[in-house]
């Protein structure tokens, strides 16, 4: 086959079985966080694990990876060739793991979320340990196949954020320990912030009707997107209009759900604003973690924590909650959500030690995949970490080593992605601060003038380019991550009055 027209034809119709191969599976993947049956679990993981098997055979067909090597060398437009290159590149990363490999990892990945599910629920860290082990060593085994020069973590951490690695993350952190540190001592010292009243006792099913409001606000269109509860938020996707969101409900805190909501809205967006001529393959597919997480960390932060967005919102959560929150102004209101102090999970953490967060979890991950760190014991290990980095140490394994869903599903290399997600956004808020007024917007239930301009200058580009040259595109700069150290200090300064 040599005809372009033939090349192409035959090259859109495999992307068309893949698409439908990810679409079932996603659908499947969603259902098993939300409703799924827990009894119906070993039969639904085999056969996820055949059709992930089938994908698997479908991507690395050695007939269509010739195909996309001989569509290289025609004449073809910018946007294929894009895609061509990243498909050809993940065929590659993929190809030299045999089928029945691949397919046992897949089995292992849905039983191992299954163990760390019952694990969290029961505060047993034992019931997932073994399995967390297994992941870690078939990890181990499928990135051996690869025969790579480079180490098994700086391959996981480019996997996530392309052109990024050990060396590359390193300064990031040190960069970050250097000015957060020292600036986390000061407010510390500073005279405490009122927030107890978020902790109160607020009623689910009334927070489930403020969500309802708050979803509108946000334009979460139920045309194109859904929310459901999990026991850990996520947000996924089958094409730009079906996008799934999650969220979970905490009695005793009204903020959690809110914020979790709102971070990840700020991902759905970003699948549904790229250009529909994506729509189905890798070029609206495989944006890179950092990239992803700029976009919720932005909208969960940079637009949801400050004073303009609760200026509209505010009052309707005081209607919901008048006995909580009645006689507690907008401003002690924001300054409560702001609050910075060390806490254990991070989901809930505030902006300024959250990276403190991921850095544990950065260290541990180096430290397990350079053979420094061992599985035996690694709650205690996890434990340790936080007393060194935080000064507070997890009384139990809920809010330790089985608080993230992440490592469940092999998904190491990932972690390092939301504090570099949340420098970048800090580097995008200040662009289009340039360009719009912000807090008007946000005062004036127009929160989707912002989402307009994250489309169309990051958005609607998808992974038709890397990060680097979105932030190029998007802000006129390469990444700056003092525009994020400038931005904590700024705003925790005159918070807490330092």
């Amino acid at each position: 086959m040599n005809n372009k027209e033939e090349l192409l034809k035959t090259y859109k119709e495999w992307i068309f079985r893949m698409s439908a191969y990810n679409m079932a599976l996603a659908i499947i993947g969603i259902d098993q966080q939300t409703v799924a049956p827990k009894a119906g679990a070993e039969y639904r993981d085999a056969r996820t694990a055949y059709l992930a098997g089938e994908l698997f055979s479908v991507n690395t067909d050695p007939a269509m990876v010739e195909i996309l090597k001989q569509l290289l060398k025609e004449d073809i437009d910018d946007d294929t060739r894009r895609a061509v290159e990243l498909y050809l590149e993940d065929a590659e990363k993929t190809l030299c793991i045999p089928k029945d490999v691949y397919v046992s990892y897949q089995e292992l990945c849905s039983t191992s979320y299954s163990k760390w599910l019952e694990a969290k629920t029961k505060d047993d860290y034992a019931v997932f340990a073994p399995y967390l082990k297994k992941m870690i060593e078939m990890k181990k085994q499928l990135y051996g196949y690869r025969n790579s020069d480079k180490s098994i973590y700086d391959q996981m951490l480019d996997d996530y954020e392309p052109g990024m690695n050990i060396e590359k993350y390193d300064a990031f952190f040190d960069a970050l320990r250097e000015r957060i540190v020292p600036l986390l001592k000061k407010v510390q010292a500073a005279e405490p912030i009122e927030d107890s009243f978020l902790y109160e006792d607020y009623d689910i099913e009334e927070q489930k009707k403020f969500m309802a409001e708050l979803l509108q606000y946000l334009r979460f269109d139920p045309e194109w997107g859904y929310q459901n509860e999990t026991e850990h938020p996520f947000t996924s996707w089958t094409c730009e209009n079906d996008c799934r969101t999650t969220t979970k409900y905490l009695k005793d805190n009204v903020v959690s759900a809110i914020f979790s909501t709102i971070h990840e809205v700020g991902h759905a967006y970003y699948e549904h604003d790229i250009d529909p001529k994506y729509d189905g393959m890798i070029l609206s597919e495989g944006i890179s973690s950092g990239m992803h997480e700029s976009q919720s960390r932005l909208c969960e932060n940079y637009l949801g924590r400050t004073k303009a967005f609760w200026e509209y919102n505010y009052p309707i959560l005081q209607k919901h909650f008048p006995k909580q929150l009645g006689n507690v102004s907008l401003d002690a209101f924001v300054k409560a959500i702001n609050v910075a102090k060390a806490s254990l999970v991070r989901t809930e953490a505030d902006e300024l030690t959250y990276p403190l967060h991921i850095m544990v979890r950065y260290e541990i991950e180096k430290g397990l995949f350079n053979g420094t760190i061992s599985t035996e014991g690694l709650d205690k290990t996890w434990a340790d970490y936080y007393e060194k980095y935080l000064g507070i140490r997890p009384e139990n394994a809920r809010d330790g080593i089985l608080q993230d869903v992440h490592w469940s599903d092999g998904s190491f290399g990932y972690f390092p992605t939301y504090a570099l997600g949340s420098a970048m956004a800090a580097q995008f808020m200040a662009a289009m601060r340039k360009d719009m007024d912000v807090d008007k917007a946000l005062s004036e239930n127009r929160y989707t003038d912002c989402i307009g301009w994250l489309k169309e200058h990051i958005h609607k580009y998808g992974f038709r380019y890397g990060a680097e040259d979105i932030m190029k595109i998007a802000t006129g700069k390469e990444f700056d991550v003092n525009y994020y150290l400038d931005y904590l200090e700024d705003k925790y300064s005159k918070l807490y009055n330092l």
